[in-house]
């Protein structure tokens, strides 16, 4: 599992763009993590998928309400992944009300999951393989700090975690 001091994989997530412009076409793009994260900081946060029940009604929601607070303690970016294709991420991006405060990025095939050594198998569920629920301040691509929830937790990895910890 990553820790803290370790630096991202380099993995590749997609995100949805409605709208061309500036070298991107619409529909899924990839973003190279490794490439997204230099001179950044990240809060970055990780939940089971779109549009399921604790994901939905707190843990997304939390972002987009702290989105201000996290970026006035030097967050330059907040991004959300889960395992979900970006058509779906996009979707829940637009109906969540998170464009513009958080980037949504899809881990379609749980490749930054497991490279991150935070994946889960939710099988018993009908998911599939999905990444667990966590959450990561990133400073150009080294993490400064991880929480990791325990199953069916919603504690360390909420906006309001990560503000108590700035």
């Amino acid at each position: 599992m990553i820790k803290v001091g370790d630096t991202l994989p380099d993995a590749t997530l997609m995100e949805y763009s409605e709208v061309e412009g500036n070298g991107c076409s619409i529909g899924p793009n990839p973003v190279k993590v490794s490439e997204a994260a230099k001179g950044k900081t990240i809060a970055l946060f990780a939940l089971p998928g779109a549009f399921t029940p604790t994901c939905s009604a707190k843990h997304l929601p939390s972002y987009i309400e702290k989105a201000d607070a996290l970026k006035a303690k030097g967050v330059d970016e907040i991004a959300c992944t889960a395992v979900n294709d970006a058509f779906v991420m996009g979707a829940w991006a637009k109906s969540a009300g998170a464009e513009g405060k958080v980037t949504m990025l899809a881990d379609g095939n749980a490749a930054f999951a497991k490279a991150v050594g935070l994946e889960m198998d939710g099988a018993k569920f009908g998911m599939g393989t999905r990444g667990q629920r966590f959450s990561m301040l990133i400073n150009d691509g080294v993490v400064e700090q991880i929480n990791v929830e325990g199953p069916g937790e919603y504690k360390v990895s909420s906006a309001e975690h990560m503000l108590e910890q700035l």
